[in-house]
């Protein structure tokens, strides 16, 4: 009987550490579980909120503690292509036709690539002024050697049309080269440096002697008597009386002020644009009667480019910023990639907002009451220009060897009832024959932008 009972007690023994040892595992098992579940959530986590994690390889982590992209991100953002250099987008608009250019989309290739580039160049106005150039073309007489139009956005600089020619040098672009004498749009240069530094306003009572468009060295003289003419500064502006310029650039500001103002407005320096144009061209010499002749624009050493001459219009209604011209919206590649995109960008404050002002108002009397007069004639009944703020300035000077007289107008229109602004820069080299004046063109252009509204590419 005593071997039964020691079976059952080593059975009943048995049994207990299998029951032991069972518990034992299930609660590792359990325990292995919960770890994995929460190590599982930890990742689910870190991922979520975007935190350095320590389970990435170091070749996904960024440099200087930068947090690498996650898997999720990963799926939604591509490959970044290379983005293009202003010097780079330079270099393919050189292969680029866009002056009288009758699309603004284009498509080139090159070492490099291909690349669909988008301009800011308006379609209809640049059509509109395609047809006047072909009609130009037919005339006999009255034809023009050289024409070069310009419109630009004032505050952004966009050139939204581009279109000119010059028989005499067919494959250059006369919108670009600072070749062309910038006569009396010099003073608005002038006029700027007057108000600023001599504290002239609109108002200020000036006198001359003799006629208003020459330049003797008699007119320069401090003289008052009863052969004298007195006349406002907005008047001697929008009349562009030279003696009234001559004088206070040699008597009153001198060569210092004067080359800082033209300075300021980009004269002489390279402008940091896409496009390989010249601004302007100004050479100052210890001698007064050439600051006289500097500051009434009677001199052919002192030349502008058309584009130069939207810069400075623009730079009058964009409360003294000079504006960075520019005329690509944005570049993609050959996959559809965007290596480029347009950023409005200035390139200097000319002068304060107030002198600006004051300079607006000169422009306008120069078209209501100035040289400009005969061109805007009718303007406050026409059903466009009536609803419109126009000012400009003109300008004209016979080349040196007096075979082609050049014919400047700069200006702009503001909408009165809206935020509309555009500026208009033309010059038109006339042969034996006069034709259409710049200020006509000007007016033409003001006409068919503003009579309906008009779309810009997309940006």
């Amino acid at each position: 009987m005593s071997e039964p009972r020691e079976n059952s007690w080593r059975s009943a023994q048995s049994g207990y550490l299998n029951r032991k040892r069972k518990t034992r595992h299930y609660r590792l098992v359990l325990r292995l579980m919960l770890m994995i579940c929460l190590l599982l959530v930890t990742i689910v986590v870190i991922r979520q909120t975007g935190m350095i994690s320590f389970f990435t390889t170091p070749d996904s982590q960024t440099q200087q503690g930068k947090t690498a992209p996650t898997a999720e991100q990963g799926k939604r953002s591509a490959p970044k292509a290379d983005l293009l250099s202003n010097r780079d987008l330079k270099g393919i608009l050189s292969q680029v036709p866009l002056l009288n250019a009758d699309s603004n989309i284009f498509f080139i290739e090159n070492g490099l690539g291909s690349y669909r580039i988008t301009t800011s160049l308006n379609v209809d106005i640049q059509e509109f002024l395609l047809k006047k150039l072909d009609r130009l073309k037919t005339l006999k007489r009255g034809k023009p050697r050289n024409i070069a139009l310009v419109v630009m956005e004032p505050d952004t600089g966009k050139i939204i049309a581009l279109a000119g020619f010059d028989l005499d040098n067919p494959k250059t672009n006369p919108c670009y080269e600072s070749r062309f004498p910038a006569a009396s749009i010099f003073k608005i240069v002038t006029a700027a440096a007057a108000l600023e530094t001599l504290g002239f306003t609109p108002d200020t009572p000036l006198y001359f002697n003799g006629n208003k468009y020459t330049l003797y060295k008699r007119q320069l003289k401090n003289t008052r008597n009863k052969y004298s003419y007195k006349v406002s500064f907005a008047q001697a502006f929008a009349e562009s009386i030279n003696p009234v310029f001559g004088k206070i650039s040699q008597n009153d500001m001198g060569k210092d002020t004067l080359d800082t103002y033209a300075s300021a407005f980009g004269f002489n320096a390279p402008i940091d644009s896409e496009l390989s144009f010249t601004s302007g061209v100004l050479k100052m010499t210890d001698q007064p009667y050439q600051w006289a002749e500097i500051g009434c624009g009677f001199n052919n050493d002192t030349t502008i480019s058309p584009v130069f001459g939207a810069m400075l219009a623009s730079t009058i209604i964009n409360s003294g910023k000079v504006p960075v011209p520019n005329i690509v919206e944005h570049v993609a590649d050959a996959k559809g990639n965007l290596i480029y995109q347009w950023e409005n960008r200035i390139h200097n404050s000319a002068i304060k907002s107030k002198t600006a002002s004051s300079l607006v108002t000169l422009m306008k009397k120069t078209v209501s009451s100035g040289t400009a007069r005969k061109i805007f004639r009718g303007q406050k009944k026409h059903p466009v220009l009536s609803k419109l703020t126009i000012g400009g300035k003109t300008g004209s000077l016979y080349n040196k060897a007096h075979t082609i007289k050049y014919d400047w107008f700069t200006g702009f229109g503001m909408q009165k009832s809206g935020s509309g602004k555009l500026a208009v820069s033309i010059v038109v080299g006339h042969g034996k024959y006069y034709g259409t004046k710049a200020g006509e063109y000007g007016r033409m252009i003001l006409e068919q932008y503003f009579k309906q509204p008009v779309k810009l590419a997309e940006r």
